[in-house]
């Protein structure tokens, strides 16, 4: 079904633009073809409908992953503020659960370290722009021992029953296990 509608709107887009250049030739060739006024008024009308085109067509995503790389190298990436040795039996637990480490929300008491997260909406609009800041703390004196600053742009498609695109700065597999980073493993004779 996606693929008719692409079909229709590349098919209605094509249209439009003809009848464009069936106008613009029109009037370049009518009565209005000695005045400039008639001249301008094609070259204007000609160029909003290209430069429309271009940005809805794919030009604001395309501007919009650039404003998120742009915040990305300003402050994006991952943080490490204080490293934590565990023993060799937590650190193997943390690890066999692949660094898992539970949200603030649904953390127990008896959990020593948890997550928190925030997003923040740069842009609510179609696209959608958010900075995202995920924490690992430390319960006893909520000390935040590293984050993950994220950038991400959603949406900007043309309308229709897909998906939209996304955008992430940095790449989500490459701050992946950034608890690695925090959590050492003590040897058995410290």
């Amino acid at each position: 079904m996606s693929g008719l509608y692409l079909i229709g709107v590349a098919a209605l887009w094509t249209w439009l633009t003809w009848v464009l250049l069936r106008f613009g030739w029109a009037v370049t060739r009518g009565k209005e073809a000695s005045t400039t006024a008639g001249k301008l008024l094609v070259v204007i009308v000609t160029l909003t409908w290209l430069g429309v085109s271009f940005w809805f067509g794919g030009g604001r995503k395309v501007y919009y992953d650039w404003q998120v790389e742009r915040m990305c190298v300003v402050d994006g990436g991952v943080k490490v503020y204080e490293k934590v040795g565990l023993p060799k039996t937590v650190y193997e637990k943390f690890e066999a659960r692949n660094w898992v480490l539970p949200y603030k929300a649904k953390a127990d008491s008896s959990d020593e370290y948890y997550y928190k997260s925030e997003t923040h909406y740069v842009r609510e609009s179609n696209p959608r722009v958010t900075r995202t800041v995920v924490q690992v703390i430390r319960r006893s004196d909520d000390a935040v021992l590293g984050e993950v600053v994220r950038y991400g742009r959603g949406g900007g498609d043309l309308p229709g029953p897909w998906h939209g695109s996304s955008f992430l700065c940095p790449d989500p597999s490459k701050s992946a296990g950034f608890e690695k980073r925090i959590f050492l493993k003590l040897e058995e004779s410290e």
